[in-house]
C-alpha cells in the first residue's frame, strides 16, 4: 500500500512493490496477474475487508441507527482518514480521469457499500422515529463529503497550516450539525439550547 500512495497508481511499479516487500518480482505475479489486480487486492484487504467488520457489530450490539452512524464514521476517521490508508481515496481521486479502470473498481467495492450502509442505517432511523425522513439517495453523499474533505485536507493543505487536522474535532463537529439536522421535530423540541449530539 505505501508505494502506490507515496507514488501514485502510475508511478508504482511491481519491481519497487517487490523490493520493499523483500520478494522477487516474478513472486508477485504468482499471485496477481499486474498491477491493477495487486492494486485490487490492496484495497479489499485495507479497506472492503472493514465494511464486514461493521456490519458485525452491527448485529452483535444492535446497534440504533444514530449510534451505528456514529459508529461507521468514528471506523473512518480512525482507521482511514486518520491512518496511512487516507492515501488511497486521495489516489482514487487524483488519479480517476487517468485510470478510470481504477476508479470503477473503486466504485464497485467501496462506494457502493458505503452507498448501501448509510442508505439502509437512513431508512431504519427514519423507520424508528429516530431521524426525520429525507432524501437518502443524496443525503449519504452529503454525510461521505465532510469525511473526504478531512482527506483532501491532510494530503493538500494541512502543510500550510500551524496545527494538523484535529479528526476528532472535524468529525464531533460533523455529528453535531448531521444530527441536527436528520432530527425529527419533537427531537429537536427536546435537545438542550447548544448541546452536542457528538
Amino acid at each position: 500500500m505505501g508505494v502506490f500512495v507515496e507514488r501514485g497508481y502510475a508511478e508504482t511499479h511491481v519491481e519497487e512493490i517487490a523490493r520493499r516487500a523483500g520478494v522477487a518480482k516474478a513472486t508477485i505475479y504468482l499471485y496477481y496477474e499486474n498491477k491493477l489486480e495487486l492494486f485490487k487486492a490492496v484495497v479489499r484487504n485495507s479497506l472492503v475487508a472493514g465494511f464486514e467488520d461493521l456490519s458485525k457489530t452491527y448485529f452483535v450490539h444492535n446497534l440504533s441507527a444514530r449510534e451505528q452512524l456514529t459508529l461507521a464514521l468514528s471506523v473512518f476517521m480512525e482507521r482511514v482518514a486518520g491512518s496511512a490508508l487516507s492515501g488511497i481515496p486521495k489516489l482514487i481521486i487524483a488519479e480517476a480521469g487517468n485510470f478510470p479502470e481504477i476508479a470503477r473498481f473503486y466504485y464497485d467495492e467501496v462506494i457502493l457499500r458505503v452507498h448501501a450502509l448509510l442508505v439502509r442505517v437512513l431508512a431504519e432511523g427514519a423507520g424508528s422515529g429516530e431521524f426525520r425522513h429525507v432524501d437518502s439517495d443524496y443525503v449519504w453523499r452529503i454525510i461521505v463529503a465532510p469525511m473526504l474533505l478531512s482527506i483532501i485536507w491532510k494530503h493538500s493543505f494541512q502543510v500550510f497550516e500551524p496545527e494538523p487536522l484535529d479528526f476528532r474535532r472535524h468529525l464531533a463537529a460533523q455529528l453535531d450539525l448531521l444530527f441536527d439536522g436528520l432530527a425529527t421535530d419533537s427531537n429537536k423540541a427536546t435537545r438542550p439550547s447548544g448541546s452536542s449530539s457528538a
